[in-house]
């Protein structure tokens, strides 16, 4: 049985969670779940949030949106900027309303920074800094942004261990956190509370216990998306001319990649190395912070969600759902 997180409140108000690696097939088992339980699905998805982008980020189809509710799908423009502060906000939205239908948020996804903001809270940071922010993008076109990594562990070890050394825009935030606050954005975090105390979260992890059959898996699904157009939605969302490589929109897993060769810096077949190799290392850094989760409950998914489901609806059946 899942362990509770919080308190209970007022109501007890139950909230699940669903989390694990990308291609695991999370979608999948929460679809089967919401066909018989009063469940409703919040995307914590970081890609998902951005219209236009539905081949390459596994989003759910508009017929399948139709029949089982999703929220935080296609809520803003590859343009816009979404943040893990924006997330918190439109995801108790969504939980609360939710709720007040009398029905159950189960939250799905893999952006494990989304999920730790809602979880442990929002700290306070300071605001951004242009100024700052032009200044480290000049080091970084200069040393590279593992560089400022190797100088975001010297500041902050925490920081640095969860943030991959390519990641520029993660780095410059921590960074920028550290140079303005004077103190780690690791130590700022950790002075948090949940927006969700008060609630019964019950946290699950859904991810093959085998390494090897998940790469597979991630190499069949990568090759089906291609099949079914990634290239040329990523050429159309390039041919906007409003969007640039830069833009956390345009930085998910595999488009960043495409958009590589359709700028002419590296083949096609260079292209879809690099997109299935960043696939891989993102399914990895999903699992390092899922490891670190003594709350979650680990789920194999080879043995089908039945037994899960089964689990949720006695839950909810005691609660008189």
């Amino acid at each position: 049985m899942a362990p509770a997180r919080g308190n209970t409140g007022p109501a007890g108000s139950p909230v699940f969670i669903l989390t694990g690696p990308t291609g695991a097939g999370k979608t999948d088992w929460a679809v089967a779940l919401a066909g018989v339980a009063p469940v409703e699905i919040v995307s914590v998805d970081s890609a998902q949030v951005y219209r236009g982008l539905d081949i390459g980020t596994a989003k759910p189809d508009r017929d399948l949106r139709a029949r089982v509710p999703h929220h935080l799908v296609d809520i803003c423009d590859p343009a816009e900027r979404y943040s893990a502060g924006r997330f918190v906000t439109d995801a108790m939205r969504a939980i609360e309303a939710i709720e007040a239908r009398g029905r159950v948020p189960l939250l799905v996804g893999g952006t494990m920074l989304y999920l730790r903001a809602l979880l442990r809270g929002l700290a306070e940071l300071p605001q951004a800094s242009g100024e700052l922010r032009a200044r480290l993008d000049e080091r970084a076109a200069r040393e590279g942004w593992p560089a400022l990594h190797a100088e975001l562990a010297r500041l902050d070890p925490q920081a640095a261990a969860r943030i991959a050394p390519a990641d520029g825009q993660r780095i410059q935030r921590a960074l920028e956190v550290s140079y303005t606050a004077g103190r780690p954005i690791s130590q700022l975090q950790r002075a948090t509370r949940s927006l969700l105390n008060g609630r019964v979260v019950s946290h699950w992890m859904l991810a093959p216990p085998d390494r090897a059959a998940l790469n597979q898996r991630l190499e069949a699904r990568f090759e089906a998306m291609m099949a079914a157009g990634f290239l040329g939605e990523v050429r159309g969302l390039r041919d906007r001319g409003d969007l640039t490589p830069a833009l956390p929109s345009m930085r998910a897993v595999g488009y960043r990649q495409l958009w590589s060769h359709l700028s002419g810096e590296v083949s096609l077949t260079e292209a879809k190395t690099r997109a299935l190799s960043a696939t891989r290392q993102l399914a990895k850094r999903q699992m390092t912070w899922m490891r670190s989760e003594p709350e979650g409950v680990w789920l194999d998914p080879r043995g089908g969600p039945v037994s899960w489901i089964k689990d949720i609806r006695s839950r909810l059946g005691a609660l008189g759902r």
